[in-house]
């Protein structure tokens, strides 16, 4: 198994990247997340994870080792395979996930191109305890919190802003303030919308 490759960057996509690791070329598939986070320098180091099937030996980057654990977790649910569980990867951050999975939160893990209802559903039901075990969550801290962004989400939605834009900002005010009310979510989201 390749854990890690690190060399200098020579092409970079949203979704793939090319390391020439001495003198070796190696195509690396990555998330979005995992391309916001590279660095501007010529030299990186990628975590990786190496799938092989019949057809195709495929090489999975990520900047950081939490999303490679998140992404091997994912792999263990039947129905999900790579491409789906990158998906996952790209369209929330590593941190969204886990919450979704610890709140048993189906509507965030339906919300990503690709995932129906049942499979949402199974995803959650197969890494709830994991996850919770994992990570050392307590479960009724992050479904009262789960209800209060939703519902500082709703409100924000309603005063006309994009839900999009204001999930980052909600999220940002939650992770510094656990216990924060409705009310504050709201009242600190609007200084910085």
């Amino acid at each position: 198994m390749i854990a890690h490759i690190q060399g200098k960057l020579v092409e970079k996509t949203p979704t793939e990247v090319v390391i020439d690791c001495n003198g070796v070329g190696y195509h690396i598939n990555i998330s979005l997340h995992t391309s916001t986070l590279l660095p501007n320098t010529d030299f990186v180091k990628l975590f990786t994870h190496l799938i092989i099937k019949e057809d195709s030996h495929s090489l999975y980057g990520f900047a950081e080792k939490s999303e490679k654990e998140i992404f091997k977790m994912l792999l263990t649910v039947s129905g999900i395979g790579a491409g789906i569980a990158r998906t996952m990867l790209s369209s929330l951050e590593p941190k969204q996930i886990i919450q979704a999975l610890a709140s048993g939160d189906v509507g965030t893990i339906q919300s990503i191109k690709g995932i129906g209802g049942k499979t949402a559903q199974r995803v959650i039901l197969d890494l709830k305890d994991k996850v919770l075990k994992i990570y050392d969550l307590d479960e009724v801290s992050i479904s009262q919190n789960n209800t209060n962004r939703d519902e500082a989400l709703s409100a924000l939605e309603v005063l006309g802003f994009v839900r999009k834009a204001s999930e980052k900002i909600v999220d940002k005010v939650v992770s510094e303030n656990p216990d924060a009310t409705v009310e504050v979510i709201i009242k600190q989201a609007l200084k910085n919308l």
